[in-house]
């Protein structure tokens, strides 16, 4: 093709892409494509694409891991399974950015009702793995309710709290701490302690989002570590992690999973030993779920570890910046709970990586391998890219706030 040809098929190009996502077309499609925080979704491509190469990494470590006698896995198993998870769970995450405010919320408080009966259910008719009981179903069908949970949860609950912008003798900070207490006892049930402090975590930043006194975060605060020591006194699963992290030496302490995740995330040092020249990984437990992020440190060193720590970082940075001039008080709190989760859940991981906290069997958000915490993720993304989306033809005052 000559140079005219193919300058008049790239000019030919631009003209259809104008006319159908021009900011004069007012289809669904071009005004949502001109509506989304296009660089947030950026930031949610990117950690999914660090999170295959990740698994494809971890995979091999993995698959010799859980081979055994006739039950021999291919060394890039767990990649190919991820690769088909990113596959269904990125349609999802646009679709659900797609929704009109009223349509996400309405959404959110049916999905919360039954996913927190399923987690209610779940102590009792779960399926049991590695002690635990968090699962419900069988074969592809399986998943976690707390995954699922946690994302209709932030929505539901920032709706409520959103209702004392109309009417602030409304209940509704006791109303949202009973919900929040149920969902906890039911977590503990399983167990999940980690879940547990999330979802604390996330209605505690939501109160303060939503304006409530300094007094009563003082008193939640003060409640909260009151509830951290009676969970050590009475909760042996709390107790024994926090022992094993505070008291390493004592006899019987079980550090090996930190002591492996450490020496595996240290191994490659700055750059790392490159994709594939990892050989600590093979030694570390759950290589592919909550310690990929040792992983990454070995393979492709510790600057790819800060590298993904600043996209997390950037992702609650700037739908905080984002917020600052939003009127709705709903948005508000739904886009500040769903962000504060993904930094939330990112932290603990990291802080778990690099000995910074007790193991909790956390995730690593969209970079773990798993379907539940993938298309759930998905969900949580797509929810928060429809609370941030901007009309850029309302003129929007900083001064007036509803």
């Amino acid at each position: 093709m000559t140079d005219v040809a193919q300058e008049a098929a790239a000019k030919g190009f631009r003209s259809r892409v104008d006319e159908r996502l021009g900011r004069g077309n007012r289809s669904p499609v071009a005004m949502w494509f001109w509506e989304l925080d296009r660089v947030l979704l950026l930031l949610a491509f990117l950690l999914i694409a660090i999170g295959l190469i990740a698994v494809a990494a971890a995979s091999p470590a993995t698959a010799q891991r859980y081979s055994g006698g006739s039950h021999q896995l291919v060394p890039m198993y767990y990649f190919w399974r991820q690769a088909v998870w990113v596959a269904l769970s990125v349609p999802v995450m646009l679709v659900f950015s797609m929704l009109p405010t009223d349509v996400a919320r309405r959404f959110a408080l049916v999905a919360c009702a039954i996913f927190a009966t399923l987690l209610l259910l779940t102590p009792f008719v779960g399926v049991e793995v590695n002690g635990a009981r968090r699962w419900i179903g069988g074969g592809i069908a399986q998943f976690q309710p707390s995954e699922f949970l946690k994302p209709v949860f932030i929505v539901t609950t920032a709706w409520m709290l959103s209702l004392r912008a109309r009417d602030p003798d409304l209940p509704m900070v006791p109303v949202t701490f009973a919900f929040t207490a149920v969902i906890a006892v039911a977590l503990m049930m399983q167990p999940d302690f980690g879940q547990t402090i999330i979802f604390g975590s996330v209605w505690l930043i939501l109160l303060m989002v939503s304006g409530i006194s300094g007094k009563t975060i003082g008193a939640l605060v003060g409640a909260g570590a009151v509830g951290v020591v009676a969970a050590y006194v009475f909760y042996d699963t709390a107790r024994i992690r926090i022992d094993n992290f505070l008291f390493p030496d004592n006899a019987g302490a079980d550090h090996y999973q930190t002591d492996m995740a450490h020496a595996t995330l240290t191994a490659g040092g700055l750059t790392g030993t490159g994709p594939g020249g990892g050989s600590v990984k093979f030694r570390l437990p759950e290589a592919h779920t909550d310690y990929v992020f040792s992983v990454v440190g070995e393979e492709f060193g510790l600057l790819a570890c800060a590298i993904i720590a600043v996209l997390f970082l950037a992702i609650v940075v700037r739908v905080f910046v984002k917020l600052l001039d939003e009127e709705d008080a709903f948005r508000v709190l739904a886009a500040a709970g769903l962000a504060s989760q993904f930094g939330v859940q990112a932290t603990i991981n990291m802080a778990v990586n690099t000995g910074l906290a007790p193991s909790k069997g956390m995730t690593l958000p969209f970079i773990s391998y798993g379907g539940s915490s993938m298309i759930a993720l998905s969900i949580g993304m797509g929810l928060l890219l429809a609370f941030t989306r901007r009309n850029p033809y309302l003129h929007r005052s900083p001064y007036i706030v509803r």
